[in-house]
């Protein structure tokens, strides 16, 4: 049986104060070890992926901006599938609305019906850094967005009532990730994890497919892979508003939980 491993980066790889994956290390390893492919499929931007995938020296596909596009290296699989353009890296099948057509409809909405916006586009890299608590230079990387924007919003449950409103007027959609609401057109993760894995299928017959995450907005991702683990947020909580009881809950937090996660799955 060949596993595939689908997994959000914030919160869930990483620790959400820190951004280590220090903790998650010796189940990264083991799926090295048995040949695994560890996927990324994360809220965060092509340019962010890229420095875990460097880091981690993966080499597989990864799924960014909450299903916004698939990164897939040229030569990765012997099999045939359509993208929708290629770079020099990448063939990239494209799920997602450009980013412009996004920041202008919520720029709108925000004026007329006068909410407390703030998006990454209105921020500056130091803005963000101060926010996130990335580096400034991890922070470069997390404005450069093509499919999805990030941003807060300042009001009380009737202002997200007329955000969320507006937004599916406008055609578009949201989620909610563990620090920012997220502006989107009709992709999510689980889509592009189910168009990944079909592409899987085709190179190596039978897949089983395991997901985590730790919020609601990888939710569409857990439904859609064999084995779906949450791990706890980082107040040592599971997401409350995911009560699908298919979702495996993890008592470890973030990295740790991930650990565990895989650790018990491979043994």
């Amino acid at each position: 049986m060949q596993y595939i491993v689908f997994t959000d980066l914030d919160g869930t790889l990483v620790d959400h104060d820190t951004y280590s994956y220090e903790a998650a290390m010796p189940a990264i390893n083991m799926l090295k070890e048995k040949e695994i492919p560890l996927v990324f499929c994360t809220s965060k931007t092509r340019a962010e992926i890229e420095v875990y995938v460097d880091e981690l020296n993966t080499g597989h596909p990864f799924i960014s901006e909450n299903g916004g596009a698939i990164f897939i290296p040229h030569d990765y699989f012997d099999v045939d599938y359509v993208s929708s353009r290629s770079t020099k890296e990448y063939d990239i099948i494209e799920l997602g609305t450009d980013y412009n057509l996004l920041r202008n409809v919520l720029l709108n909405i925000a004026a007329s019906e006068n909410l407390s916006i703030t998006g990454f586009g209105d921020m500056t890299n130091e803005g963000v850094s101060k926010d996130t608590g990335l580096d400034i230079e991890s922070a470069c990387l997390a404005k450069q967005r093509e499919y999805d924007e990030a941003f807060k919003l300042d009001g009380d449950e009737k202002d997200a009532e007329t955000l969320i409103d507006q937004i599916q007027a406008n055609g578009l959609n949201y989620t909610r990730g563990g620090r920012y609401w997220h502006i989107i057109g009709e992709n999510d993760k689980g889509k592009a994890v189910n168009i990944l894995t079909q592409i899987y299928r085709k190179q190596y017959g039978e897949v089983k497919t395991v997901g985590l995450g730790d919020s609601l907005n990888d939710y569409p991702m857990l439904k859609t892979v064999d084995v779906p683990f949450l791990v706890q947020k980082h107040n040592g909580k599971h997401d409350q508003k995911i009560t699908d009881a298919k979702v495996n809950k993890i008592e470890g937090i973030g990295p740790v939980g991930w650990n565990m996660a895989i650790s018990g799955l491979l043994k």
